[in-house]
């Protein structure tokens, strides 16, 4: 897979490293490219290494490592979730070669220096691919945002609803007020859970005679109005501020819209999606079938396609898998309503 396409083509590596591709015809391209670098250190050194060892992969593709910016390894605290020597094994196996942490479902979050030198010490050793880490945005952590930029962090992940576990607190406006001109003096991109708590709270109750094993009745306790009303407030936010904001996991075609005129007005937000939205739809999902229960959640086929064409148009900038392993006895209840909200 190079810049102009996939097609076939020579790679050479030494001591790990791609040091030259060139065009699949042997005698015109291998003539070239000996002209091309006859005085150049390399060709000596490539030349004689040529014949070590010579892989042909064949039908398949060789391409760039992937990056995966959007992944919740769980380790240190909830290791039995999810360890860095399992994720990133689990990563590499899928041609993924960085992985960047999400703060939260480690014990402790990742607020705090204290805390990410302790996910530090834990992924030492313990990781198959690169490794970054993203700091969190909670309530009263506004003073530790500069130290975290300085330790090494690259941006800031919060939550405009519950997280799910109680060290990682949602945020709101007058919390995001207080953190984004520091974020915006270190240059450091702010992504947002975007759901409006106040929707999900009036959505969230059904009716008494509703079926939890149902992906519907999951379904209407998270609107996509939720999710519109929390976009709009952070474009409205990046605007104000100059802020970079990040929406992760857009799931529904309203997101994607508003996005849209947010970037044509010259906005500084940018967005992504995850494969089982490209996926999957409501109609694919099963009566008891909480392995596919995300927040926010899997939508119907006109969403899908709006994901894809945002996708095809450069409104939405990624794709990165929010990958959000939990022991079975969480995931796998067939509540849907009770069921741990992540895919792995």
């Amino acid at each position: 897979m190079l810049p102009d396409g996939v097609r076939p083509a020579r790679v050479y590596i030494s001591a790990g490293t791609i040091v030259h591709v060139d065009e699949d015809d042997d005698a015109r391209s291998a003539k070239a490219s000996a002209e091309r670098h006859d005085d150049d250190e390399w060709s000596a050194k490539a030349s004689a290494e040529r014949d070590d060892e010579l892989i042909d992969v064949g039908d398949f593709v060789v391409s760039p490592g992937l990056v995966d910016t959007h992944v919740h390894v769980n380790e240190p605290g909830r290791t039995e979730w999810e360890g860095f020597d399992t994720a990133t094994r689990a990563a590499a196996a899928g041609g993924v070669t960085t992985i960047v942490d999400m703060p939260l479902n480690s014990i402790p979050a990742t607020t705090t220096v204290a805390a990410l030198d302790a996910k530090r010490t834990a992924a030492r050793g313990a990781c198959h691919v690169d490794a970054a880490f993203w700091g969190g945005v909670v309530p009263g952590n506004a003073a530790d945002l500069d130290a975290l930029v300085d330790a090494g962090v690259r941006g800031f992940k919060c939550f405009l609803v519950p997280s799910g576990v109680d060290e990682f607190p949602a945020v709101d406006e007058h919390d995001l007020r207080e953190a984004l001109p520091i974020l915006v003096r270190r240059g450091a991109p702010l992504l947002v859970h975007a759901e409006d708590p106040r929707i999900i709270a009036a959505s969230a109750m059904p009716n008494a005679d509703s079926d939890p094993r149902s992906y519907a009745t999951y379904l209407v306790t998270r609107p996509a109005a939720a999710e519109l009303a929390a976009v709009r407030m952070m474009i409205r936010l990046s605007r104000e501020f100059g802020a970079h904001v990040h929406i992760v996991h857009v799931a529904c075609a309203e997101a994607v819209d508003e996005i849209a005129r947010a970037k044509r007005d010259g906005v500084a937000i940018t967005a992504e999606t995850c494969p089982h939205y490209l996926t999957f739809a409501d109609v694919d999902i099963p009566a008891g079938g909480t392995q596919y229960k995300c927040a926010p959640p899997i939508r119907g086929l006109e969403h899908r396609d709006a994901l894809w064409n945002a996708l095809d148009l450069g409104v939405l900038d990624l794709v990165a898998t929010d990958h959000s392993p939990a022991p079975p006895a969480l995931k796998s209840s067939g509540d849907f309503l009770r069921a741990w909200g992540g895919i792995a």
